[in-house]
């Protein structure tokens, strides 16, 4: 098997509010590949995708296992401290929860942290240890 993530799927309590609101934030929405049951968009190297939480949860047969509250976060990794700054305040302005407010970390980079409209906890983070490719990916040490 090859250790790889190509989809993170959100549940959601409403499409196209949640949709809406990815929108403002610059993600792009794959109109072929969506429906109004779920919206895929583009990222660089990782789809994201929402999905209703009930259907999500029956198409799973999650309901003797999850809640739909996992403890994790969704991290963008930016290319300075001022994309940070950029992006928590659209994010604010497009009607998020800033949850931390982005400044300098103990271990050497800046981050801030909000929450969208259904609760999706969101890093959003300047690492100086991971720089980002020309492609837009992550790259890490070997």
């Amino acid at each position: 098997m090859t250790a790889r993530i190509n989809i993170v799927t959100l549940s959601v309590s409403d499409i196209a509010s949640a949709t809406a609101f990815y929108e403002k934030l610059g993600f792009v929405k794959s109109q072929a590949a969506s429906n109004p049951n779920v919206t895929f968009f583009k990222g660089a190297g990782v789809v994201l995708g929402l999905f209703g939480k009930e259907p999500l949860i029956e198409d799973g047969c999650l309901q003797d296992h999850w809640t739909g509250q996992g403890g994790m976060t969704v991290a963008q990794n930016l290319e300075s401290e001022e994309a940070v700054d950029a992006f928590i305040a659209l994010a604010e302005k497009s009607d998020a929860k800033i949850l931390k407010p982005a400044a300098k970390t103990f271990w050497g980079g800046y981050s801030g942290y909000f929450a969208d409209p259904d609760g999706h906890v969101w890093e959003i983070a300047h690492n100086p240890f991971f720089p980002i490719s020309e492609k837009g990916l992550l790259e890490l040490p070997d």
